[in-house]
C-alpha cells in the first residue's frame, strides 16, 4: 500500500515520500522547538525508526525507517496520532500578540542588547529564548543565565519585546549605552547585597531550629518552637523560589530549578506541619528550613562568583568617564558623556580620561591605552592624533574635536563584541540545552517513581517522601545548563583583558583546533609604516615630479604604499595635483588621470596588463626586492617611467610571535601581493619557511580553501582591504586592530596594537577553554548520575542533597575562573 492511498493526515503534510525516508511539515509546531524535540524523542523510541531531524523554524521534520520493522501506513498513522497529541502551541496569544493583519516585514530590523533581571538557572534562559522564537517578528534570541543578558534581533518594538519578557517574569533593561551599563552594575551589587543579606539571616534563623531538631525534644511545645523559627525561613527567605514556581508551572506550564526547590521546601513543610498537628514525631521543619538557607548560601557564593566573570566588560564599562568639559564661545561646560555630539571640542586635563573618541586639535601628552591595547606603555599623542575614549591621558592638556560618540566609540565597539562573545554558544550548547529542557520533567518523574517504588518496597509513606524530596532536591540542572557559557564567558572576558577581542564563542573553540596560520605580510608581519627611500627614474621628468604624479594618483587609493608615497611628497612639500578617472585593481595597482596624463602605479603585472613593458625597471627592481623592500612601478601614458622602492620593517616581536606559534605544532605561511624575492627577504626574517607571492585578493581566498579542502584548519591574519575575504573565509579570521574597518568587521578575533604575538595568545586561551568546558560537562554529568540514584536509593537525606547540589553548581564557577589566573 502506497501512501497515496492512505487518509490525508489530520496535523500535517507530507513533502517527500520515498521508500526509506519521508519529511512532512506540521504547521502547529513551527518555531516551538519544545514540541518539536519532544515528537522527535517520541519517535526514536519507536522499533524502525532510525533517525529524526526536526527543524522548528519551518516546522519541518525528516525520518528516516526501516520499512520491514516499521510500515510506512503505520509510520503516517503514528505520526499523525502523536503529533495530534502534542496539542497547540501552549501558549498562542503570544505568538499572535501583534495585529495579524500588520506586514511586519515592512518594519527595520533592529538588534536589542538586554540586561535580564530574575533568572534563577539555566532553564529560566531556555525558558525565555524559546518563548521569544515563537513569535514570528524575532529572528534571532540568545540568552546567557551567566552574563544575564540576551541579544535579540528582529522586527519588533522595544515595548512590546519589554511586555512578553515582563509577562514571563523578568525584569528587562537596555543596554544601549554606557550609563545604562553603570546603572546595570549598580543593580548587580544592589542584588548581590540583597542576596547576602537574604543567605545570611535565613541560615541564622535557622540555627535554632537545627539545635532543637538534633536535641531531638520530646516537648510537643519544643516543636512549635521550631515551627515558629522556620516560618519565616519558609515564607520569607524562600518566597522567590515559589514565586518563580508559580510563574512558570501554572502560567507558562514549564518547570525550573525552582519548581525542584518548592515542591522539594513544600513537601518537607507540609508533612512536617501534618506530623505536629497530629501530635506525630518526624517533623521536617528544619529540614524544610535548612534547604532553603542551604540553596540561599549557595546562590549567593554562586552570584558572588558569576560576579567575577563580568569583570572583562565592568573594567571596560567603567573606563568611560560620566562628564566631559566641552569647549563652548569660550566657555568650559561639564555635561554629561551621552549629550557630546559630533564635533563638540573638549578638554581633557593631565590624568583624567578621555570622554569620547576624537582628534587631537591642540596640545602635546602621553596617553595610557593599556584599558583598550593590554600595553602599558604610554603614547604620545600630538595634533592630529587620534584619541581612543576612556584611555587615561598623561602629563599635558589636550584640546579634542569629537569623532565618534555613543555607540559609535571604539570602546562602545569593544563591549558589544565582548558582549557578544560571551553570550555566544558553542555548538555543543544546543545539545546540552534540549536535554536540560527535559531534564526538569524526568527529575520530577524520577521523584514519584521512588515515592511509589519505597512504598511498594513496604516503607512508610513517610521514609518515602523523604527519598522522593532528596530526588528533587539533589538533581541539578544548573550545572548542564551552566558548563559551557561559564567557561565561555570567562575565556572570553580573559581574552579581552589581554587586547584580544572576540566576535564569538565559536571563533574561540575554532583557534583551539587550528594547524595552519596564513600570514598578511604589509602591516601584520611588518609595522605598517612604510617609507619611500629610493627612486630609480627612466624618464625625462623630474623626480620631484614623478613623486607627485604618483601621490597624485594614490590619494583615493587608502593603500599603505600609497600612503608612503603620499607622505614623501608632503615631506619635500611637493604640490600634490588633483586626480580623476581613477580605477584600483586590489593588489595590483591604481591607474588615475592627473594633469591630462594616465597615470599607472602598482607592480609589474599591473602595468603589463594595461599594455606597458616593465623591462627597463626589471634589474633595479630585483635589487631592490633582494634587500626587503617592495618595488613599485610609476607608467606616464603607457611608458614606464620610474621605480620606487619601499622599506616595511617587520614588527619587533615578528619573530618571537612566530616563534611561539611553531612552538605549538603550528605551520606558517606567508602569503602577499608584494614580489617573491622582497617577501622571500622578509619571511627569512621572521622564521616563516613558505611563501606565496603576487598574491591578490583571489588568490588568497583560493589558497585559503585549497588549505581547508586539504584538511587544514586555517587560520588568517591580515589588515587591508585586500585581505577581507580570505579573513572571512578563514576558520578563524584575525585582524589586527590597525587596520581597515572591513578587515575588522569580517574577521573574528581583532588583536590591539596589531600585535601578532596575540595569536598564539588567543589559540592557547581557547584550549584551555574548551578543556574547562569539557571538565564542566564532565562534572555536570557525572553528578547527575551519581547523586540522582544515590538520593532513589535513600543514601541522601533532603539536606545533604541541598548541599550537593548548591557545591555542585559553585564548583562549576570556580573551575571557569581558573582560566584568569592562566597566563
Amino acid at each position: 500500500m502506497t501512501s497515496q492511498t492512505q487518509p490525508r493526515p489530520k496535523h500535517f503534510q507530507l513533502i517527500h515520500d520515498l521508500s526509506r525516508r519521508i519529511r512532512f511539515v506540521a504547521p502547529g509546531l513551527i518555531k516551538d522547538f519544545e514540541r518539536s524535540y519532544i515528537l522527535a524523542i517520541l519517535l526514536r523510541k519507536h522499533k524502525g525508526v532510525l533517525s529524526v531531524r526536526a527543524v522548528p523554524e519551518i516546522a519541518s521534520v525528516v525520518v528516516y525507517f526501516d520499512p520491514h520493522i516499521l510500515p510506512k501506513p503505520f509510520l503516517l498513522g503514528l505520526l499523525d496520532k502523536l503529533i495530534g497529541n502534542l496539542g497547540e502551541q501552549a501558549s498562542p496569544k503570544l505568538a499572535l500578540s501583534h495585529d495579524p493583519s500588520e506586514d511586519f516585514a515592512k518594519q527595520p530590523l533592529r538588534e536589542y542588547s538586554l540586561s535580564v533581571e530574575g533568572m534563577t538557572c539555566p532553564s529560566c534562559a531556555l525558558l525565555i529564548e524559546v518563548r521569544l522564537r515563537r513569535d514570528p517578528r524575532i529572528d534571532s534570541a540568545a540568552v546567557n543565565y551567566a552574563t544575564e543578558t540576551a541579544m535579540v534581533r528582529g522586527r519588533i518594538d522595544k515595548d512590546e519585546l519589554f511586555a512578553q519578557m515582563a509577562g514571563m517574569g523578568y525584569r528587562v533593561y537596555s543596554l544601549d549605552s554606557h550609563t545604562q551599563r553603570r546603572l546595570m552594575s549598580a543593580r548587580e551589587k544592589m542584588r548581590l547585597a540583597k542576596s547576602k543579606n537574604r543567605a545570611i539571616w535565613s541560615n541564622l534563623l535557622n540555627l535554632p531550629a537545627l539545635y532543637i531538631a538534633f536535641a531531638g525534644p520530646h516537648g510537643r511545645w519544643l516543636h512549635w518552637l521550631e515551627f515558629g523559627f522556620t516560618l519565616p525561613v519558609a515564607l520569607w527567605a524562600g518566597r522567590p523560589f515559589f514565586e518563580k514556581a508559580w510563574s512558570h508551572y501554572f502560567i507558562h506550564r514549564t518547570a525550573s530549578m525552582d519548581a525542584l526547590v518548592a515542591l522539594g521546601i513544600g513537601m518537607a513543610y507540609s508533612q512536617g506541619l501534618f506530623a505536629l498537628l497530629a501530635r506525630r514525631r518526624g517533623q521536617y521543619f528544619q529540614a524544610a528550613a535548612g534547604i532553603v538557607s542551604i540553596v540561599l548560601l549557595g546562590r549567593y557564593l554562586e552570584d558572588r562568583a558569576k560576579a567575577k566573570t563580568h569583570a572583562a566588560i565592568r573594567r571596560l564599562v567603567d573606563g568611560q568617564p560620566q562628564t566631559a568639559t566641552v569647549l563652548h564661545d569660550g566657555a568650559e561646560l561639564s555635561i554629561s558623556i551621552d549629550d557630546i555630539k559630533l564635533g563638540d571640542v573638549f578638554l581633557v586635563r593631565p590624568g583624567e580620561r578621555i570622554p569620547t573618541d576624537g582628534i587631537v586639535m591642540d596640545g602635546l601628552s602621553t596617553v595610557d591605552e593599556s584599558l583598550v591595547t593590554g600595553e602599558s606603555l604610554p603614547v604620545i599623542k600630538d595634533v592630529g592624533i587620534t584619541l581612543i575614549g576612556g584611555c587615561v591621558n598623561g602629563s599635558g592638556a589636550l584640546r579634542v574635536r569629537a569623532t565618534a560618540v555613543g555607540i559609535n566609540t571604539v570602546l562602545a565597539g569593544i563591549v558589544h563584541r565582548v558582549d557578544q562573545a560571551q553570550g555566544s554558544k558553542l555548538p555543543i550548547q544546543a545539545k546540552v540545552d534540549r536535554v536540560a529542557s527535559l531534564f526538569m520533567p524526568g527529575v520530577m518523574g524520577v521523584s514519584a517513581f521512588t515515592f511509589l517504588g519505597w512504598l511498594a518496597a513496604g516503607a512508610g509513606t513517610e521514609r518515602a517522601l523523604t527519598h522522593a524530596i532528596s530526588v528533587l532536591l539533589v538533581a541539578c540542572p544548573c550545572a548542564l545548563g551552566t558548563a559551557t557559557p561559564a567557561a565561555i564567558m570567562t575565556g572570553t572576558g580573559e581574552a579581552a583583558r589581554r587586547g584580544i577581542f572576540i566576535r564569538n564563542g565559536e571563533s574561540l573553540e575554532h583557534a583551539a583546533k587550528l594547524n595552519i596560520i596564513v600570514f598578511d605580510k604589509t602591516g601584520t608581519i611588518t609595522e605598517g609604516k612604510p617609507e619611500v627611500t629610493d627612486c630609480f627614474n627612466v624618464s625625462g621628468e623630474t623626480e620631484g615630479r614623478l613623486l607627485a604624479l604618483a601621490a597624485a594618483a594614490e590619494s583615493s587609493s587608502g593603500h599603505h604604499l600609497g600612503n608612503a608615497l603620499i607622505a614623501k611628497a608632503k615631506e619635500k612639500n611637493l604640490s600634490i595635483p588633483s586626480s580623476e578617472a581613477f580605477e584600483n585593481d586590489l593588489g595590483r595597482g591604481i591607474a588615475a588621470l592627473v594633469e591630462g596624463q594616465r597615470v599607472l602605479v602598482g607592480n609589474r603585472s599591473w602595468l603589463e596588463s594595461q599594455g606597458v613593458s616593465a623591462q627597463p625597471l626589471l634589474e633595479a627592481a630585483n635589487a631592490l626586492a633582494v634587500q626587503g623592500k617592495t618595488p613599485v612601478l610609476l607608467a606616464l601614458d603607457g611608458k614606464a617611467a620610474a621605480l620606487f622602492g619601499i622599506a616595511d620593517r617587520p614588527r619587533l616581536n615578528a619573530r618571537e610571535a612566530i616563534a611561539s606559534i611553531h612552538q605549538l605544532g603550528i605551520k606558517t605561511l606567508m602569503v602577499t601581493g608584494d614580489t617573491q624575492a622582497t617577501a622571500d627577504t622578509i619571511a627569512r626574517q621572521v622564521g616563516i619557511e613558505t611563501v606565496i607571492a603576487h598574491a591578490g585578493p583571489a588568490r588568497k581566498l583560493e589558497i585559503i580553501r585549497e588549505l581547508q579542502l586539504q584538511g587544514g584548519r586555517v587560520g588568517m591574519i591580515g589588515d587591508g582591504v585586500n585581505d577581507a575575504p580570505a579573513l572571512a573565509a578563514a576558520d578563524v579570521g584575525f585582524a589586527v586592530s590597525s587596520g581597515t574597518d572591513l578587515a575588522l568587521e569580517t574577521a573574528d578575533m581583532s588583536l590591539a596594537r596589531g600585535d601578532i604575538a596575540k595569536v598564539a595568545e588567543a589559540m592557547e586561551l581557547g584550549t584551555a577553554t574548551l578543556r574547562a568546558v569539557r571538565q564542566n560537562l564532565v562534572w555536570a554529568v557525572g553528578y547527575n548520575t551519581l547523586f540522582i540514584p544515590l538520593a532513589v536509593f535513600g543514601k541522601l537525606g533532603p539536606l545533604s542533597a541541598s548541599i550537593s547540589m548548591s557545591v555542585s553548581s559553585l564548583a562549576l564557577i570556580l573551575n571557569a575562573l581558573r582560566l584568569q589566573k592562566k597566563t
